[in-house]
Formats: C-alpha cells, sequence, structure tokens
C-alpha cells in the first residue's frame, strides 16, 4: 500500500474513493470487512472530531487510525452570533489563512453559505473578500469541511441548504469544487439533495461548461447585479473577461432552473429602465430573480437601494410575469457581509501590533 502520507487526505476524497482507501486499509490489517462501514460512517453521516472520538471501535485501533489516516480540521477563530439568529464563522486554515461561513437559520430551513477560495481576484465593488485580493484555492476539505465543522459542533444545526456564495469565486476552483458537491450530496457524505446546493458565479465560461456535465440537478445562480455591459463593468471587472452575453448563453445550455442574484445600489441598477432588461434576461431563460438588497458593511463607497424602491423595482418584475423574491439583509448587527468578518479582524490585529 502506497505511504499514506503521500496520498491525499481522507477527507479531501470523495466518499466512494474514501471507502475504497479504508477498504484497503481494512483488509491490509486483516481486520472483519464490518469496520470498513464503521468507518465510512464516521467521516461525515455521524462525524468525529478525530478517530479517538469513535468509541465504538477499540482504543488501539483509534490510535492507529488517528496516526495513519487523521482527520483533518479547522479551527474556529471568531463566531458572531446576530440577534436574527444568523452566526457568521472565521475559521483558520493551518497555513494562516482565513474563510468565512454564514449560518441563516428560516423556520426549519438551515441554510449554510460556504467559501471556495481563501480571498477573491474578482474584486466586485459591493464585495468586502475583494478587497483582500486572492490568496489560494481550498482544498476539498476545506470546502466541505465548512459544514462538517458545523455538524460536529451541533448535530442538530445541520444545513439543510448549501450555498457556495462566500469567499471566492466557486468555478475558478472547479476541481475541488466538483469533489466537495459530491460530498455534500453522496448519500455516504452528508445526504444533502442536489436541488438544495446552489453553486453561485459571476459567469466563469469553462467552469458553467463543466458544471452543466454534472448531472445531479443542482442549482445554478449567476450573479448579474447589472442588466447591461457598461453597468456591470463598472462594478464587476470580469465583465470584461466574460461578457453579459456570452454568460446568458452559457445559461440556457445549463438545462436547469437559474436564478439571478441581483444586488440592489442606489442609482447603480435600480432604475425602471434597468429591470426592463432583466426581465428580458429573466423571460428568456425562464429564470428565478433574487433581489438582494446591499449589504452597507461589505461595499464601502456604495448606498443601498431604499427599501420603498426596491418594492417597486420587484413590483415590476412580477408584472411582466418575472417570479422575484426580496431577501432581507442578515446579520445587521454582526461582520456578516461576504469577508467583511475577516477583514474587520485583520484590521483590529494590525490596531493592536501597533
Amino acid at each position: 500500500m502506497p505511504d499514506a502520507l503521500a496520498l491525499p487526505a481522507i477527507l479531501d476524497l470523495p466518499p466512494a474513493a474514501a471507502r475504497e482507501r479504508l477498504e484497503a486499509w481494512v483488509a491490509q490489517r486483516q481486520l472483519p470487512r464490518y469496520r470498513v462501514d464503521q468507518l465510512v460512517r464516521r467521516l461525515w453521516q455521524a462525524p468525529v472530531a478525530a478517530w479517538t472520538n469513535a468509541t465504538e471501535l477499540p482504543v488501539a485501533l483509534r490510535a492507529e487510525l488517528d496516526q495513519e489516516l487523521p482527520l483533518t480540521r479547522l479551527a474556529l477563530d471568531v463566531v458572531e452570533q446576530s440577534a436574527d439568529g444568523t452566526r457568521k464563522y472565521l475559521w483558520r486554515l493551518p497555513d494562516g489563512e482565513a474563510i468565512e461561513s454564514v449560518l441563516i437559520p428560516s423556520g426549519s430551513r438551515r441554510t449554510l453559505c460556504i467559501s471556495s477560495q481563501a480571498g477573491c481576484a474578482l474584486k466586485c465593488a459591493f464585495c468586502a473578500t475583494g478587497t483582500m485580493g486572492f490568496r489560494r484555492n481550498l482544498s476539498p476539505f476545506e470546502i466541505a469541511g465548512q459544514v462538517r465543522e458545523i455538524v460536529l459542533a451541533t448535530p442538530d444545526d445541520k444545513p439543510t441548504n448549501v450555498v457556495y456564495m462566500g469567499m471566492g469565486e466557486p468555478l475558478l476552483n472547479w476541481p475541488a469544487v466538483d469533489t466537495s458537491l459530491t460530498v455534500l450530496n453522496d448519500p455516504l457524505g452528508f445526504g444533502i439533495g442536489a436541488r438544495h446546493i446552489t453553486v453561485s458565479t459571476v459567469g466563469i465560461l469553462p467552469g458553467m461548461a463543466a458544471f452543466a456535465q454534472r448531472p445531479e440537478q443542482f442549482r445554478l445562480a449567476i450573479s448579474l447585479h447589472a442588466p447591461n455591459d457598461a453597468q456591470r463593468a463598472g462594478i464587476m471587472p470580469i465583465q470584461k473577461k466574460y461578457p453579459l452575453s456570452d454568460v446568458l448563453s452559457a445559461a440556457e445550455a445549463f438545462r436547469r432552473r437559474v436564478t439571478f442574484e441581483y444586488v440592489m445600489i442606489a442609482g447603480v441598477n435600480d432604475a425602471d429602465a434597468d429591470a426592463d432588461l432583466l426581465i428580458s434576461y429573466a423571460r428568456r431563460l425562464g429564470a428565478f430573480v433574487n433581489i438582494l438588497p446591499l449589504h452597507p458593511g461589505g461595499a464601502p463607497g456604495l448606498v443601498p437601494t431604499p427599501v420603498h424602491r426596491i418594492r417597486a423595482f420587484a413590483a415590476r418584475l412580477r408584472s411582466a410575469g418575472v417570479e422575484a423574491a426580496v431577501r432581507r439583509s442578515r446579520g445587521l448587527d454582526i461582520n456578516a457581509a461576504c469577508g467583511q468578518l475577516k477583514v474587520e479582524m485583520e484590521r483590529k490585529r494590525r490596531a493592536v501590533r501597533n
């Protein structure tokens, strides 16, 4: 059997490959085959922080597993809880980088917003993550591990829905995102239904094409945020590489219902003419429109569209037959905007050092 240290960590593998690794490990030690099911279950279905905690296993076996197939962890650096129940997590990675997750409860629904990169290279004007620049891609475990840590802390908080809308652009880290999708959805993984898992993208065309090849009914959300090339280029530099017309054409090939994410920014993208262009795109794709009030903490220099104007904008879409929902801002009393907690913590650390 190859040196374990030369192989990917067990939690970086999709469940089928992890099971194969464990089958070989169990067979090499001539252990009973039922041990495989016990071990696989402890990866994601009923996770343990370390093999030591898997009390159904003999003590000596647990020690050997911790030595040879250690279960990697994300270290919780900071957690903030809002009065509305929203929780923002800042996870510290072994190399010192940090990423964020946001858990949003709503009745029986618990949506976890997860990161796919440390930092982001795209510099969207309304996003705090863009101000820190791109640091590195996350591994499959570092992505799916955000769910695992929530479950380890409180099993009843297991997310019912997962959205790749945290730090980073998921489709610029497609290989790791691809594996993490399998971990989240596979019955041997977290078993979250594909229709409850959404990948959000600004419109990375190669990644959209790869995502469209997955047979599961995963959801695609497009960060649209402006209805024409000039407006979009003003707040989303990626527009110059992947024009809006090409992004919409790629979305047509997705063969599943698409969501348009549309952050409302006063005087930038909230006119009636903007709504009418958005209507034309939504009709063309049969898209659902998610209208998002700008979170003021994530976009210095930009002003949220007033509530009455957001309602009028949404009403205009609905009167034209477009399904649209206005999402209320969550976590306004904490650093809940994407990247905001990381930026704020780094600011405080610099202040202490100085």
